[in-house]
Formats: structure tokens, sequence, C-alpha cells
């Protein structure tokens, strides 16, 4: 296994894990009340603090771990970042886009805050989940 499908796999299992800790918390924190009232912006930050501190701690220890096998890149993972950069970049546009409106509504910060954090989130994940079935799959030329 690559040095990058490697990485790919470290961020796509600590960003869906720390997606489903900061939403049971907010699901806690609503205790059967409304989702707006649930405090939120240090769940939120926590997670995406420790998402950060998780991965790199992580890759470097895999790096440790693997350094026989090699950190090089080439052109196939270049592609495979590409591509799946690329494929996740809409998600994101699409959170940004949701933020948007709800701002212009004047929707309540909760939800304005949670439509970027899904937007990052899914974007995260989707471009994990590119990368891993690139990686498995083969890369198709277009």
């Amino acid at each position: 296994m690559a040095y990058e499908e490697k990485v790919a796999w470290i961020g796509l299992v600590v960003g869906i894990v720390t997606g489903v800790v900061y939403g049971a918390v907010i699901a806690a924190r609503a205790a059967g009340g409304p989702l707006v009232d649930a405090p939120y912006v240090d769940a939120m930050l926590w997670s995406i603090g420790i998402g950060i501190v998780v991965t790199v701690v992580v890759t470097i220890v895999v790096a440790i771990l693997t350094r026989r096998d090699g950190y090089g890149t080439d052109v196939r993972d270049r592609q495979i970042s590409a591509r799946a950069e690329h494929t996740a970049r809409a998600v994101l546009v699409i959170g940004a886009l949701a933020a948007l409106v709800l701002a212009m509504l004047e929707a309540d910060h909760f939800w304005i805050a949670h439509a970027l954090f899904v937007g990052f989130y899914a974007s995260a994940v989707l471009e994990g989940i590119t990368k891993v079935a690139l990686y498995r799959g083969g890369v198709p030329s277009w």
C-alpha cells in the first residue's frame, strides 16, 4: 500500500469518527429539545482540533512504522489527489452556498455554522472515499 493511500485511509477514518462523535455530543446536549438550543461552539472547535491532531499524530506514527516502504509520490498519486480534490470541491461549494443563503435569510447562527461544518466535513469524507476508491480501483483515463 502506497504511503499516500495510508494517509487517505487515516484521514477518512478519523474524519468519520470525529463527525459521528460530534453528532452524538450535539444530540446528547440537545437532550430531546431543539437542536438550536444545544451549545455547539466548544464541541465543534474540539472536534475540529482533535481531528487535526489525531490525523497528524497517526500519520507520523504510520510514517515511522513503515519508513522502509518509502514516501515517494508519483504521477498516479498526484492524479488521484487532483481527482479527489476536484470531486470533493463541489460539496464544499454547496455547503458554503447553503450557509450564504441561511445568512441572507437571517437564520440562527447554529444553522449557518452547521451548514459550513457539514460542507467541510462531507467534502473531507468524500475526498477520502474518492482517494481510497481510486487507489483500490485504478485511475480512469478520461
